[in-house]
């Protein structure tokens, strides 16, 4: 068993109160974790707001650190991703892709550093400012406080580390409880790189302690937060007028036109419906099927899911592994089961064995079952029929989510019009609402949040625009 210390003012720091982190699949003990205390959070801000006003590094010193960490992650790819396997759960080959994933996430970042600019303003335009030039420059923050989730342990992390430490802030992390090893493993990583003491800070603990700490000091000046929208809306309302990055809840809709390629549509879905068993905020979760051709897609879908491999995700076979815990695989079956109770039919799985929860199709639901309008963040899609398309987007809008969407149809102005239409931040065409890719914006509408990530939208979310004037004697 490993024992992993904080990190805070550039020191690895002990404590005898600790987190325990388990085995996901397991559930044995696979790693203990020192819990931050009020003292400890107290001087990690103190820490960063010291380092920040006392550590000014260039655009290319940022740039060189930030691409030595993207090395340095794809030279340890294959330990990074087993800790992610071990403390999330998630089957080894897709931890293999977060990690792919996250050595990107710093490079793009790293590149960033040195694009950040302002621009001209021509105010020599008005009358009696002949004399004037006028142009802005973008300014870091200050601390930025990050509070990742359990879900992408290292590739969320890098999406507030790396974008934030390429603007020239400080900052403050808190990881997720269940799983920190990951973050603390990037902040070694940072440490190696270069990176100059203070500037990062990694606390672990409970948000009832080191969460509410966070969002009730006045020294942080940002916030970038994914969870759910509950304790989204928490941190708006509790941190008064700083600013906010704020990811939040989905429950992704992806639509199946009649003119669709079925088989496309299939596969695509049976992976992006229950990967890391559906516990991504943009897994597939309302899949809306055209009347005429809804037997053949359920057939060929059930057929797709066939060939997913439900178990250890050590195997780098599985597919499916567990979810995080056997509360939240119960959680979602209990949804289930008040579903079929209110008519809905299972068509396929619906059966869990601990924590894991066999990859499961719903039919005959409605639109108020809790499978369908909450956010299920479990191995479970339902499918709902339409015949009419402008009546299903309509119901797609009434959720109170919109993070990503889709469509599958082979019809170019049908694309068109769900595209423009579906109220989702980002909409895919011939593809789940599970694709992304780190270096595009990312982010919601409604109650799934607010700001962009992506490096370089994270970057301009994360840097303040400051106009300077000159009068000139000329």
């Amino acid at each position: 068993m490993k024992h992993f210390q904080l990190f805070i003012d550039g020191e690895w720091t002990d404590s005898s109160e600790t987190i325990d982190v388990l085995d996901k699949y397991t559930q044995t003990l696979y790693a203990t974790v020192v819990k931050a205390d009020e003292q400890l959070v107290d001087k990690a801000i103190a820490s960063a707001t010291k380092a920040f006003s006392e550590q000014q590094l260039t655009p290319f010193e940022r740039y060189q650190i930030l691409h030595k960490a993207s090395t340095l992650i794809s030279e340890q790819k294959d330990e990074l991703a087993m800790i992610i396997t071990k403390e999330a759960g998630k089957p080894l080959k897709q931890a293999q892709t977060e990690i792919d994933r996250t050595s990107l996430t710093f490079l793009w970042a790293a590149e960033e550093a040195k694009r950040i600019h302002g621009e001209g303003v021509p105010v020599e335009a008005a009358p009696g400012s002949e004399n004037r030039m006028a142009f802005t420059i973008k300014v870091p923050v200050g601390v930025v406080g990050a509070i990742s989730p359990f879900n992408f342990p290292m590739n969320l992390v890098a999406h507030k580390l790396a974008p934030a430490l390429a603007a020239g802030n400080a900052v403050v992390l808190k990881p997720a409880s269940k799983t920190p090893v990951s973050a603390l493993k990037l902040a070694e990583i940072l440490e190696e790189a270069g990176l100059p003491k203070g500037l990062l800070q990694v606390i672990a603990g409970s948000g009832s302690t080191v969460g509410n700490q966070m969002m009730k000091d006045k020294r942080i000046a940002l916030y970038t937060f994914t969870g759910s929208a509950e304790v989204g809306l928490k941190l708006k309302q509790e941190t008064g007028l700083n600013r906010l990055i704020l990811e939040l809840g989905n429950n992704s809709p992806v639509i199946v036109d009649k003119e669709a390629d079925i088989a496309l549509a299939a596969k695509t879905l049976a992976a992006q419906s229950f990967a890391f068993a559906g516990q991504v905020c943009i897994s597939v979760q309302r899949i809306y099927v055209d009347e005429a051709i809804k037997q053949a897609f359920i057939e060929k879908l059930t057929e797709e899911m066939q060939h997913l491999k439900v178990g250890n995700p050590a195997d780098v076979d599985t597919d499916v592994g567990p979810m995080i815990d056997e509360k939240e695989a119960e959680r979602a079956e209990t949804w289930i089961m008040e579903a079929q109770k209110d008519g809905a039919e299972v068509i396929h799985g619906g059966q869990r064995h601990g924590a894991l929860l066999e990859p499961t199709i719903i039919s005959n639901v409605t639109k108020d079952m809790r499978v369908v309008c909450e956010e299920i963040f479990a191995p479970v899609a339902s499918i709902i029929s339409y015949t009419d398309l402008e009546s299903c987007i309509r119901e797609i809008n009434q959720s109170p989510y919109g993070l990503q969407g889709g469509i599958f149809t082979q019809n170019i102005d049908t694309a068109y019009y769900a595209a423009k239409h579906v109220e989702v931040g980002g909409f895919m065409i011939n593809d789940g609402s599970q694709y992304r890719v780190d270096l595009m914006p990312y982010g919601g509408v409604k109650d799934s949040g607010n700001g962009k990530e992506g490096p370089k939208y994270s970057i301009n979310e994360m840097t303040e625009e400051r106009l300077i004037v000159m009068n000139l004697k000329v």
